[in-house]
Order: structure tokens, then C-alpha cells, then sequence
């Protein structure tokens, strides 16, 4: 007769409810900088007689490509620019957290995958069950988000050198972006409503449908969780292939047919390791040390990080912008004109123009520096002869 290997109870403590916690504060965090914007906006809108309140730089955080485009230049040049500072070193925060703990922001700090998190609660509760679209939908649907995440690469790293990049983060539309953002949704448009609508009842239907198939910067974030030293592994001997964490996984990922999770739409929410009954079956372990990694240090870990590089930008006097208040009131006046390139045609012509413009300059202070060279000449010759 075989005697059955010996089932321990996985009875480890659940970190679900401090992953909870640690979206609400972070929404509650975001809806307190939406709320000190509104004060700043509305100080613009009097003209400057109402009280003025200074412009929240946690904002720059919902400008990516504006984000994007900073952190290439400060890459290429060592130069932090000045328009949104903070907006790069929010960027620089969640790249570094993905790379520690996967697409962790995704699933702990993201307001978007939090308020997406609740409505896909909220679907399963009315069908009873998580609906899932056949393969041969999902698989084209997925590849949109890196479609559009492709698009900004090639026309940012591509299609624009780096005068035409800093020509973008001067221009005067980079500079009120956020509040052009603000207005987008203040005044938003009958188009706008519906799509935001559409996607609200598609994320009812299907779990985490935006974050899943259209947000780039969960693309982005995606490529680089392969480069975590934290994987999520499976033991085969001690798996009695229940599937409990193949269900719980909100990224539909079949956690219970594979080793070691090596899938981009992992999020390291840690949900699929606490729902395996069985211990030491399925953990978070470093693929250095082979040694597994206790979930409360990923929770402490993932907030660590990005309070350690948002905060090392605030020590050092590159978090506020350097736009003053009597600029953004001449902004806020002609801000309607401002527009910005649409399209790899519109981009191209953005660079050409940016070069040419550059070209210029350069032949201006050439000049100015010949004429200085001659102005100098004539005086020393002036000089000797008298």
C-alpha cells in the first residue's frame, strides 16, 4: 500500500488586506493633489485675485509622455529639466520598482489598477464568476497596449533627436500639459464621456480590461518585470493541482501548469501564492539566493522604493518646476493655442523644424561671436594706433 505524502496547511498570514490599505492611501494621496490642482486652477481662473495655491507637483505623475520624453534627456545629457521634474522621478520610481518586484506599481500603487480592481469586484459579484474572452480574442487584443506603447517609443527615440526633445519640453504646451489634462476632463467632451463609459461596463464584464489590453505604461512596465530577480515559483512535488491559484490570478494567468511564472501581466499581487492551500507549494523567491521572499517585505519593499526616489528628488530641490506664478497666468491666457504634434508626419515635421531652428541659433551666435571677434580687433588696433 503507498503512503501519501503528509499535507501541511499553508497557514501563513494573508498580506491582502495591507495591499488594500496601501492602494487606498495611495488614491486618497491622488485625490488630495487633484483636490490642491483644483485651488491652483481656480487661481488662474480669477486672474490671480483669488488666493493663490501652488501647483501640487505629484500631478507630473499623470503626464507619462511628458515623463518619458524627461527621462531620455536627462539619460542622453545629465540634465533634469525643469518644466516637470517631478513627473521623472515618478517615472524612475515605478521603472524601479517593476524591476525589484515585477509590475508591482500595477497592482499596489496604481489608482487606475486600484479603481479597476474594485469594478472588476464588482462584475464578479453580479455574474458570480470571472467571464474570460477565448484565446483568439484576448492574444490580439493584448498586443494593443504594446501597439501604442511602440507608437511613443519610435516617434520619441526614433523620429525626434534631442534638440527636438528639448524643443518639446520648452514649448509652452509641455509647460501647462497638466492643466490642459485638467480641463480635459473638467469640460469633457460628449466622445470623451463615452469612451470613459465604455470602458467602465467593459471592465465589468472583463477584469482589468483597460490595464489589460490598452494602458501602454503597464506595456512598459510589463517588459521590464522580466528583468525582476523575483519570481513567483511552484513546487510540483507538494502541488495537489487544485488550480486555487490559477482562479485567483486576476491576470488569468495558469500559475498551476508552469514552474516559475514568467508572464508580463504578472503583477506580483501575491493573490495566487495566498490562496494555495498547501505550504511552501507556491512563494515569491529570488532567483539568486533561491531563497523565498516574505510578502510583507514586498509590501514594504514596493512603498520603500518609490517613496525613496520620489523623496531623494524633493532633498535635492528637483521636485517643484521652475514656472512662475505670473507665467502661468500668461499660460493659462493663451493656453487654448497651444497645441502639440499628432501623428509620425506631424513629429517629423516637429523635428525638422526644431533642427532648423537650432541651425539658426547657431549661425546667430556664431555671428554674434564674429562680430564680437571684430569689435575686439578694431579696438586693439585702435589702441596701438594712438
Amino acid at each position: 500500500m503507498n503512503s501519501k505524502k503528509k499535507i501541511i496547511r499553508n497557514l501563513e498570514k494573508p498580506v491582502q488586506k495591507y495591499r488594500f490599505l496601501i492602494q487606498s492611501c495611495f488614491a486618497a494621496l491622488c485625490i488630495w493633489i487633484g483636490y490642491d490642482f483644483y485651488r491652483f486652477a481656480h487661481f488662474l481662473e480669477s486672474n490671480g485675485t483669488a488666493d493663490y495655491f501652488r501647483r501640487p507637483p505629484g500631478v507630473d505623475g499623470f503626464l507619462p509622455i511628458s515623463s518619458l520624453m524627461s527621462t531620455y534627456y536627462f539619460i542622453s545629457t545629465g540634465i533634469i529639466h525643469p518644466a516637470h521634474p517631478a513627473g521623472m522621478f515618478i517615472f524612475l520610481a515605478i521603472v524601479f520598482v517593476s524591476i525589484v518586484f515585477a509590475k508591482s506599481f500595477c497592482s499596489w500603487l496604481c489608482p487606475v489598477g486600484f479603481i479597476s480592481e474594485l469594478v472588476g469586484d464588482f462584475g464578479e459579484k453580479i455574474f458570480k464568476r470571472k467571464l474570460k474572452l477565448p484565446k483568439w480574442i484576448d492574444i490580439p487584443l493584448r498586443s494593443l497596449k504594446y501597439l501604442l506603447l511602440g507608437f511613443f517609443v519610435y516617434a520619441i527615440f526614433v523620429l525626434m533627436n534631442l534638440v527636438a526633445v528639448k524643443a518639446f519640453l520648452d514649448s509652452p504646451y509641455n509647460q501647462v500639459a497638466d492643466l490642459k489634462m485638467y480641463y480635459f476632463f473638467v469640460d469633457i467632451s460628449k466622445t470623451a464621456l463615452i469612451v470613459i463609459g465604455s470602458l467602465f461596463v467593459l471592465s465589468i464584464l472583463i477584469r482589468n480590461f483597460w490595464c489589460r489590453f490598452l494602458c501602454p505604461y503597464g506595456a512598459l512596465l510589463g517588459v521590464f518585470s522580466f528583468l525582476s530577480p523575483n519570481k513567483i515559483k511552484r513546487n510540483p512535488v507538494s502541488c495537489i493541482d487544485c488550480g486555487l491559484c490559477a482562479k485567483a490570478c486576476p491576470s488569468s494567468i495558469k500559475v498551476d501548469k508552469v514552474i516559475t511564472v514568467l508572464s508580463d501581466e504578472c503583477s506580483t499581487c501575491l493573490s495566487c501564492i495566498e490562496a494555495c492551500p498547501v505550504e511552501d507549494t507556491l512563494d515569491l523567491k529570488s532567483v539568486f539566493t533561491k531563497k523565498k521572499v516574505s510578502k510583507k517585505f514586498v509590501a514594504i519593499g514596493v512603498v520603500s522604493i518609490f517613496m525613496a526616489v520620489t523623496g531623494f528628488a524633493m532633498i535635492t530641490g528637483h521636485w517643484q518646476n521652475n514656472i512662475t506664478k505670473d507665467e502661468y497666468l500668461v499660460h493659462y491666457k493663451l493656453m487654448d493655442t497651444y497645441g502639440h504634434p499628432t501623428g509620425t508626419t506631424a513629429v517629423k515635421e516637429f523635428d525638422q523644424k526644431a533642427a532648423a531652428k537650432e541651425l539658426q541659433n547657431e549661425k546667430s551666435i556664431d555671428k554674434r561671436d564674429a562680430n564680437a571677434e571684430q569689435d575686439i580687433n578694431k579696438s586693439i588696433r585702435h589702441k596701438r594706433n594712438n
